[in-house]
């Protein structure tokens, strides 16, 4: 069952040098109980259509389409009524826990606020659900670290107190912006296993430029460049069988693969390349990829391609 479609999105903020066009007619859908991984470098556009969703853009972002949660606009639907969602139905788990936790604020006091607001509880109820969540992110004496404050956490600790903050009112859907992003190897493995943990039985979309990452834990996986998707299909398949040169250099850039990085340089999201957006440097561009702007390509089975190249 479809639990989140998005349909023809688009996202785009004007400024004095023109108009960032950040997320360009994106379709895109998630199954219910589906864990689907963004991945793409970094300004094309992923961490703004995830926040597209929840409708957390900047005031002069312009969004069109359609966003159907549960077959429901959220596009369409008051703020009242978003507030009431974001959080409850759909959680965010954001990128920089040192900027997104409060500072002066007990760690325990934001989880509990969260409970507090969604669910009605008391004070004391709601500190004591926080306190055992804690304890199920296996924190380490949990009555104690709730009462510290996020720069006495660690930054593996900080993470796993956003993933319980979004997990508090036990969400359907959960959108996670990097959550390994800047974590030492050792404490990414666990929150990596603490994120399949808590996923399970639950969508999400996770956001991230590490391709590892989302082939450990993603069912599906899109990968987006300067705006738009390029190819979509089975974790594995993306893995395994690029289609998109695109995908392929993610791939080729890995340790794993040899480090080869893609040449060049992402384009200004003001100033698109005329064709397809990749050409400039993809090794196996044509007079045609400099001149005719693709369109996304079924190939059935689940897979979608955006490359003359694969006609």
């Amino acid at each position: 069952m479809r639990l989140l479609e998005l349909v023809d999105l688009t996202v785009s903020f004007p400024t004095v040098d023109g108009v960032v066009r950040a997320v360009d007619h994106v379709h895109l859908s998630i199954d219910d109980v589906e864990r689907m991984g963004l991945i793409g470098e970094t300004g094309c556009g992923k961490t703004v259509l995830g926040m597209s969703i929840i409708r957390l853009l900047h005031p002069s972002a312009r969004v069109g389409g359609r966003i159907l949660y549960r077959g429901r606009d959220l596009l369409e639907i008051s703020a009242r009524d978003m507030r009431r969602l974001r959080g409850k139905e759909i959680a965010l788990i954001p990128q920089n826990p040192t900027t997104s936790l409060n500072p002066v604020l007990r760690v325990g006091d934001q989880i509990a606020e969260v409970i507090q607001l969604h669910h009605g509880m008391s004070k004391p109820e709601s500190w004591k659900l926080a306190v055992n969540m804690l304890r199920e992110m296996r924190i380490p004496d949990p009555e104690r670290r709730a009462r510290q404050y996020p720069h006495e956490l660690s930054g593996g600790m900080r993470e796993r107190v956003l993933i319980t903050m979004a997990l508090a009112c036990n969400p359907s859907f959960i959108i996670a912006d990097e959550p390994t992003k800047g974590l030492d190897s050792k404490t990414k493995l666990q929150i990596l296993g603490l994120m399949r943990t808590v996923t399970t039985g639950r969508s999400m979309l996770m956001i991230t430029h590490d391709l590892g990452v989302a082939r450990s834990i993603c069912d599906r996986i899109a990968v987006m460049y300067a705006g738009e998707l390029l190819e979509w299909g089975p974790s594995n398949e993306i893995m395994d069988d690029p289609l998109h040169p695109y995908t392929r250099g993610l791939i080729n850039s890995l340790p794993s693969h040899g480090l080869r990085a893609i040449p060049g340089t992402s384009p200004s999201l003001i100033n698109l390349p005329s064709g397809c957006r990749f050409h400039p440097r993809c090794r196996l561009a044509t007079k045609a990829c400099k001149n005719v702007h693709p369109d996304m390509i079924d190939l059935g089975n689940g897979r979608a391609v955006r490359c003359i190249l694969c006609t």
